[in-house]
């Protein structure tokens, strides 16, 4: 080998090693830094001077690559098993298919050149080329994944098993056919089965970049049913708070309209110095006036019922909560879109204290300003990074921007806390809801 091939293959590892540790960190969303490229750069040369010390062969040179991307991903970028696996197969992939679309045209035109000046020329040219389309397909895989599916790994079966068929067919043809790659003389059937090749593997990074795009639009398209059913259950819950406060108030109402005749009644027992009667009778007011009381007064009788519901599940589970909050009557927000932001807020707050031991508590308040109110649910939580954020708030940022306003998360270390702003002197009529 001389020297302007072991510079150029010099040049190749750092390049692609440089490339790999980038696209895994840049897919999974991970932020990399200079070691994490040093030590994949330091092994993948410890690799290549074994693997041609021993003459391994290259299936096998390739599957150790595998594993040892897969270790950087799973270890040093700390991502899950299953998205250090795809990382690390796409990463190969990709690189494995852009130097073998070059390798093809290699084949068909270097044993032409008798120039070696000129063959080093093509060959830098080849490699600058093959790097190019490495890039440019790292990138388009990156747009087409976001960090978020590829962190909760739904659906990537679909992904990574069409993955695994086209770079297994790739190692093959490699190995088989690019073995030696120079001829003196080039005969029409090399030429034919080396054009077919290039063929072929320009299908393979074709075949790459449609099953990510079939994939992207299946994970879009199963988010949005499962969107739709949650808020289809989100609506019947709702009517349910809504129904059982209309028959609170009904109940609250015709006692009310009562209180006189109960009032009479307890007078005329007092005046017959009958005190156990009295007594009797008082305690069946007051049993009967707790079953109309909500825990939370907040001028929203929906609201209301709501809360009482929710905070009476948290207690169940040990979590205290406390609740500072009074909706300003004037308030052009609907039942329904108060009910989104409270059940969804509760939902994720309760669930947050659940997953964790010690101290569990929720905190509830809402405070007006000009025509603005500001709604702030705080809970207890773990010391993990936040997950992706799910149907539940996504609904309430999508009230919150109907109502001309914003919804913001913050999480400081176990504690969580979500603001959400509402113009409340909207009249609801003036309301357009954005179609999609």
């Amino acid at each position: 080998m001389d020297y302007f091939s072991i510079g150029l293959n010099i040049f190749c590892l750092i390049a692609q090693g440089i490339m790999h540790v980038y696209f895994c960190a840049s897919l999974t969303g991970k932020k990399q830094k200079a070691y994490h490229f040093a030590i994949y750069i330091f092994i993948f040369f410890i690799l290549d001077w074994i693997a041609s010390k021993f003459s391994f062969p290259w299936i096998i040179v390739i599957g150790i690559e595998l594993l040892i991307l897969y270790g950087v991903n799973r270890f040093i970028l700390g991502n899950r098993p299953s998205a250090s696996w795809v990382a690390a197969i796409l990463a190969n992939y990709i690189s494995q298919f852009s130097f073998g679309l070059i390798n093809s045209v290699e084949a068909v035109i270097f044993p032409r050149v008798t120039n070696t000046l000129l063959l080093y020329s093509m060959v830098t040219a080849a490699t600058a080329v093959s790097l190019a389309i490495s890039i440019a397909c790292y990138t388009s895989v990156v747009k087409s994944i976001s960090p978020e599916e590829i962190g909760h790994m739904t659906y990537m079966g679909c992904l990574l098993f069409p993955v695994l068929f086209f770079f297994t067919a790739e190692l093959y043809i490699m190995q088989t056919s690019y073995t030696q790659i120079y001829y003196d003389v080039l005969s029409p059937a090399l030429l034919l089965e080396h054009t077919a090749l290039l063929f072929l593997q320009a299908l393979g990074l074709g075949a790459l970049l449609c099953t990510l795009y079939a994939y992207r639009h299946l994970c879009r398209s199963l988010q949005t049913k499962a969107e739709m059913q949650s808020l289809s259950q989100a609506v019947q819950a709702q009517k349910i708070y809504i129904a059982e406060a209309q028959t609170r108030y009904e109940q609250t109402k015709a006692f009310r309209h009562d209180i006189k005749n109960h009032l009479s009644v307890l007078s005329a027992l007092l005046n017959n110095n009958k005190l156990e009667e009295s007594k009797a009778y008082l305690q069946k007011l007051e049993t009967v006036s707790t079953t109309l009381s909500f825990p939370c007064q907040t001028g929203n009788s929906v609201v209301d019922i709501l809360l009482g519901e929710k905070l009476k599940m948290a207690k169940a589970d040990g979590i205290t909560a406390e609740v500072s909050l009074f909706l300003p009557p004037p308030c052009g927000i609907d039942d329904f879109d108060l009910c989104v932001i409270f059940a969804n807020a509760l939902d994720n707050a309760i669930s947050a204290c659940q997953s964790i031991e010690g101290v569990r508590s929720i905190r509830i308040s809402g405070e007006r300003q000009g025509d603005f109110y500001m709604l702030a649910f705080e809970n207890t939580c773990s010391d993990n990074p936040l997950p992706p954020t799910g149907t539940g708030l996504s609904n309430i940022r999508a009230v919150a921007e109907k109502y001309h306003g914003a919804m913001l998360t913050e999480k400081i270390e176990r504690r969580f806390s979500l603001n959400v702003l509402l113009n409340i002197s909207i009249h609801p009529e003036s309301i357009s809801i954005q179609k999609p």
